[in-house]
């Protein structure tokens, strides 16, 4: 019995082993140079993708687990960080027209009577606005393919990363408040990654050197994660709404990453983290956080309802977002409030725009690629 338990061990471990060796992103052997994060069965390492269907290169560098301090004091609580990749850049204009361009593409779909949305495969549908009517100031600071995209909503962000996961076949979504603290760190307990502010500009586009304009990503240095722009450049959405004070039910405890999300239930105020290429050092640190204003974002927007996908005012000329993968994937089920969670009143709004033919919603999988040239020849 021994041995065939030894025997039984030794086939687990191999099964185990070769699953991981066969995981994006994930090697059987210890890299022999560059990052990398040893977990159960090989090593995380950075790896980079084409998106199927799109002309754009997704390039991810893994992050360790670890815990990460939330607040200050007696109100200071713990969260365990699981491992994950993350987006080595902020998601550039290059990644984000093509998710833009899904408008056209999903309606040539619609209008050939293919792939339609259920009830039964809305879980794999995103939604995406009409081209924009006055781009003017969305592209304000300018449009470079390797600048970070911009004044899109926390929503349309994470339809994006919805759009990601479902062409690649893998979990892709934004970084809750304490996932992007954890890797803008870089294993540093200070505010800044680099340690000394007086390095910022070593690291960061912020006020005293952006000379009044948003730059291309992956400029200047990275922290300890291969990670780029962490501070600075553009405020950096996350998955929770904003607070003020530190939740009262967390305060002392230790905690995973879900449990701390602070999962929005008003459409606004929402989180972004790390400061922009228009703040001061001071507002570029790995604690510091923006919040969202619906009224005052949107406040030139002709239409009504307002728009789901889209700001209209300063700053959120200055807000974008980039992506993580964890290690370890959630049922598609778990994912739809990290995909498609909406407070009630936001959810009106899409369903009253998509039925005034103001948007789209399409299925995103490992198929459309293949569905969008049918309808292209």
């Amino acid at each position: 019995m021994r041995i065939a338990s030894a025997c039984l061990v030794a086939l687990l471990m191999a099964v185990s082993t070769a699953a991981a060796a066969d995981t994006l992103g994930i090697s059987k052997t210890k890299p022999a140079e560059g990052p990398f994060v040893e977990i159960d069965g090989g090593f995380m390492v950075p790896y980079e993708i084409t998106v199927p269907g799109a002309e754009v290169k997704l390039s991810m560098v893994p992050v360790p687990g670890g815990t990460r301090v939330m607040g200050e004091g007696d109100s200071a609580y713990t969260v365990k960080v699981e491992p994950f990749w993350m987006q080595k850049t902020e998601t550039t204009w290059a990644q984000y027209k093509e998710f833009m361009a899904l408008y056209d593409q999903l309606k040539k779909i619609e209008g050939a009577g293919v792939r339609p949305v259920t009830d039964d495969n809305k879980v794999d549908a995103v939604t995406i606005p009409t081209p924009l009517y006055e781009p003017s100031f969305t592209f304000e600071n300018g449009e470079d393919p390797q600048q970070a995209a911009v004044t899109m909503t926390q929503y349309s962000a994470m339809q994006y990363s919805k759009w990601i996961s479902g062409v690649t076949g893998d979990q892709y979504r934004l970084p809750s408040e304490a996932e992007w603290e954890f890797a803008a760190a870089g294993g540093e307990k200070g505010p800044y990654s680099f340690g000394d502010v007086d390095k910022i500009g070593d690291y960061a586009w912020y006020v005293d050197n952006a000379d009044g304009a948003q730059a291309k990503v992956g400029e200047k240095k990275p922290n300890q994660y291969g990670l780029y722009d962490m501070n600075g450049n553009v405020w950096e959405w996350v998955l929770d709404a904003y607070t003020e004070e530190t939740p009262e039910a967390l305060a002392g405890k230790t905690v995973t990453v879900a449990e701390a999300i602070q999962w929005p239930t008003e459409p606004f105020p929402l989180c972004s983290k790390g400061g922009s290429w228009d703040d001061d050092a001071e507002n570029c640190k790995v604690t510091s956080k923006l919040g969202s204003h619906d009224d005052d974002w949107k406040a030139s927007d002709p239409n009504f309802p307002l728009s789901p996908w889209w700001f209209t005012e300063y700053p959120s000329t200055c807000v974008g977002f980039r992506l993580i993968r964890p290690l370890t994937e959630l049922p598609k089920t778990e994912m739809r409030k990290y995909w498609d969670s909406l407070p009630e009143s936001l959810q009106f709004d899409v369903t009253d725009r998509l039925g005034g033919g103001r948007g789209v919603l399409g299925l995103v999988d490992e198929k459309l690629p293949e569905a969008i040239k049918q309808v292209q020849d």
